[in-house]
């Protein structure tokens, strides 16, 4: 079974130095059809103005994954950390028992696009902890794990059953993603347009896959996506 949802029918909110879009309930955003996906809780799609950003902030219980499509995002943490995120990087941030931080836009011209991406973890009361990563090159041309419970591959770690896999295709390259018996699947177009088993996708978009044994993705012109293999 395959659940299309569509970028235009996602939540909204527009504020003077933000322009979020909510593939599931959000802030001030509810739909009780569009709560999560599993444990797949939130992916915004945020468009954050030139020297703008996000005042520090609270999170507690929640593996919090920043993907940055353009521009570059500078993080601060209670833990102490501090860096700055661009395209080909992936940050997770584990709030666990609680965590305090701040994204910003340090450009003075550029808006910074990105996928804020929360996963409920395995359980309640983990350490706080923070981990930056670039990209495997495997990514451009297919598949390739970045996040995981075991960490494989390169891949940072989340504390949940899950996986996320990014590919950047080519128009007329093709993927597959193999599912495991009970396993279930959310694709995520960030950029282009792709056809997943027959379903035509455009940027914005996201699938969510169950009782399929595979997604089998075909790009329909250039194109960059995230897949999330949950249980």
């Amino acid at each position: 079974m395959i659940t299309i949802r569509r970028a235009a029918e996602r939540g909204h909110t527009r504020i003077d130095w933000l322009d979020s879009w909510h593939t599931f309930s959000f802030g001030e955003y509810f739909d009780p059809e569009h709560i999560e996906f599993r444990a797949l809780r939130v992916i915004n799609e945020d468009y954050v103005a030139p020297g703008r950003g996000f005042g520090t902030h609270p999170h507690h219980d929640m593996e919090i994954v920043t993907y940055v499509l353009e521009g570059a995002l500078e993080h601060r943490d209670s833990l102490g950390n501090g860096s700055t995120i661009s395209p080909g990087e992936i940050q997770r941030m584990s709030a666990g028992t609680g965590i305090r931080h701040s994204e910003f836009n340090g450009s003075k011209s550029d808006t910074v696009h990105l996928l804020q991406i929360w996963i409920m973890p395995e359980r309640a009361g983990l350490a706080p902890g923070y981990e930056q990563r670039a990209l495997p090159a495997g990514v451009r041309g297919g598949l390739q794990v970045i996040a995981s419970r075991d960490g494989r591959d390169g891949s940072v770690t989340i504390h949940q059953d899950a996986a996320i896999h990014a590919a950047e295709l080519a128009a007329g390259a093709t993927a597959e993603h193999a599912l495991a018996a009970g396993r279930h699947a959310w694709l995520q177009v960030a950029r282009g347009a792709v056809t997943a088993n027959g379903q035509a996708l455009r940027a914005g978009d996201g699938a969510a896959f169950s009782d399929e044994r595979a997604v089998q993705l075909r790009a329909d012109e250039d194109a960059e996506v995230l897949l999330f293999d949950l249980s």
